[in-house]
This record gives structure tokens, C-alpha cells and sequence, in this order.
């Protein structure tokens, strides 16, 4: 396979001369660069894009760290984002981590060894010490609050808009209100507890662990969780989930057993994603395709602030 010096003999013309054709360089004579052109053609030259790329600092790629690809959270964020890549003529990177610490790092490694431009971490695992190591290397956007450490984010205050469901509940009625969560560690699940225990004090209300539920991911765990439900003698009246599909779950399988919603057991969503509009879930609007957008005008250097905190809306229908 012919290479660059052999298409600079072909033509006639220096190495150099071949790089700046290749790289559309636009101080090249027409008659050199038609003598480039037909030289690639008759050897059926191919150039080695990552390198062309290197050469102008860049890859045009961006890497995008999710935990599961399959979850409709973090679909609609990558959606988000590679709808404005395709505005910039950027592509993605997938890389599915299933909350394994060494394959956030293998991404974290991609920026360094600069086979990417940027990288956003839609969930993280790391150590905020390890994150910050690496942001030397380029550009680093979380989707949680980042403030006071030099990476780039747009998030939502979890503390805030779990606070504000939990006086929702409260004021429809509820005194024994429990939750459902996806990770029992992580930023998030933090301050949702951290919030909870607030409320649960600021109502005089005691802490009880069999109205906490973690591993809520899927259609089928909102299933087993009103299973338990069904199994304690004092059940919570009102159940506040971080997942509009977890609490679809919920309420197909509370209308299989009779279990009227919101008399029985109210059920509270979070995301506002579709099957949220088609089951009439009242929920927590959090606009995930504008935030993948701001993440990814972050990672490529086009927004404004370094920092912006997301707000969220309350949906009321009728499952509260």
C-alpha cells in the first residue's frame, strides 16, 4: 500500500506539499494539487483520517460514558447530545460502563491519550479525585454539580426537587411516604436521602428502612417492589420514584390486584418521559434532551457558563 512519501514522488511535489492537499491546506497551486489528487487515485491511496485529524489538533469525536444503554434516563440524554453533535459534524463515542469503575477509566484514558476531544460522563463511578487528574487532558462535563472544581457541568439539584415531591406528597396528605432509588451510592442517591431524612424530621415522622427500595431500574422491579409492599402490615400510602418506568410497573401491577391508585397507594415519577404521558403518571418534568444538549455545547467549548443548575416542573395527573 502506497504511503504519503511515495505519493510525493509519484507527483512530484515534497511531503509537504502531499500533508497540505491531504489536510486541505489552501496555499497550494491548483497544478500541484491535481497532481496530488491523481496520484492518490492511481495507487487508490487512502489517508489515514485519525491522522489527518491529529495533525489539526482535533479527532472530531466526542466520548459519552453512560452505565446502561438500555435505560430510557440516560437515552434520552444521549439523545440530546447527539442531536447537537450532528449540528457540529461531531461524532460519539458510546462507551457503556455498567457502573465498572475500570471501564469509566479506560474512557477517561481515551482524552489522554487524545483519541478523543472531550468527554461527557452522564453518571459517574470515579473518585472526584481521579476525575480531576485527567481533566488536564481536554474537556470533562458531568451531569451533576461540578462547581468549585475545574470541570465543566449542567445538573440538576437533587437535594431541591426531591424536597419538593416529598412536600407534594405531604400536602396531598401523606404522612408514611417511602422511596425508590436506582444506586444506593452515587451523588444523587446522596442527597435524595439526605433530603428525605430532612422531611421525614421536619414532619415528625419516624425513619423506616421497609420504605426504601434500591436497584429500581426496570418495568419488572417496580412489579416486585409493590410484591413487598403487599407483605408488610403497615405499608406506605404514597411512593416516591426516581423512575417514570419503574412506576409504570408499579401501577400495571397494583391494576392487576385491585390496588387502587392514588386511593390506595399514590405513585410519583420522576423524568416525565413518554409512558409517563400515556399512563397519566403525575411526575417530575426534568428536560433530559435540552440537558444532553448543554453537555455536549459544554464538551466542545460553545456555552456560555462553566456551570448551570437545570430546573424541573411538577406534572400533575392522576396517579397522586
Amino acid at each position: 500500500m502506497a504511503n504519503i512519501k511515495d505519493i510525493a514522488k509519484m507527483a512530484g511535489v515534497s511531503v509537504t506539499t502531499v500533508s497540505r492537499v491531504l489536510n486541505d491546506h489552501p496555499y497550494v497551486s491548483d497544478e500541484k494539487r491535481k497532481a496530488v489528487m491523481l496520484a492518490m487515485e492511481e495507487c487508490n491511496y487512502q489517508p489515514n483520517l485519525n491522522a489527518v485529524h491529529l495533525s489539526k489538533g482535533e479527532t472530531l469525536l466526542v466520548g459519552v460514558v453512560i452505565p446502561y444503554i438500555n435505560h430510557p434516563y440516560f437515552g434520552l440524554l444521549v439523545e440530546g447530545i447527539a442531536n447537537e453533535a450532528v449540528q457540529y459534524n461531531y461524532k460519539l463515542v458510546l462507551i457503556q460502563t455498567n457502573y465498572v469503575e475500570e471501564r469509566e477509566i479506560e474512557a477517561l484514558k481515551m482524552l489522554q491519550f487524545k483519541q478523543i476531544d472531550a468527554l461527557i460522563i452522564c453518571s459517574r463511578k470515579c473518585e472526584w479525585k481521579l476525575i480531576k487528574d485527567f481533566a488536564a487532558y481536554g474537556p470533562i462535563v458531568l451531569c451533576e454539580d461540578a462547581k468549585g472544581k475545574n470541570i465543566y457541568s449542567t445538573y440538576i439539584n437533587h437535594y431541591q426537587t426531591f424536597s419538593k415531591a416529598l412536600e407534594y406528597l405531604h400536602r396531598k396528605g401523606h404522612h408514611k411516604i417511602g422511596f425508590c432509588l436506582g444506586r444506593r451510592s452515587g451523588t444523587s442517591s446522596q442527597q435524595r436521602r439526605e433530603a428525605y431524612k430532612d422531611f421525614l424530621q421536619k414532619i415528625n415522622e419516624a425513619y423506616n428502612c421497609d420504605y426504601i427500595f434500591y436497584d429500581s431500574y426496570n418495568f419488572e422491579d417496580g412489579v416486585e417492589i409493590v410484591k413487598r409492599l403487599r407483605e408488610l402490615r403497615s405499608p406506605p400510602t404514597a411512593l416516591l420514584v426516581t423512575s417514570d418506568i419503574v412506576a409504570a410497573g408499579m401501577i400495571t401491577f397494583c391494576k392487576e390486584k385491585e390496588i387502587r391508585v392514588p386511593e390506595d397507594l399514590a405513585i410519583m415519577g420522576f423524568d416525565n418521559q413518554p409512558i409517563a404521558k400515556i399512563m397519566h403518571i403525575t411526575t417530575l418534568e426534568i428536560p433530559l434532551v435540552e440537558i444532553g444538549k448543554k453537555l455536549f455545547l459544554q464538551a466542545i467549548g460553545h456555552h456560555q457558563s462553566q456551570h448551570e443548575e437545570i430546573k424541573v416542573k411538577l406534572i400533575e395527573r392522576k396517579t397522586v
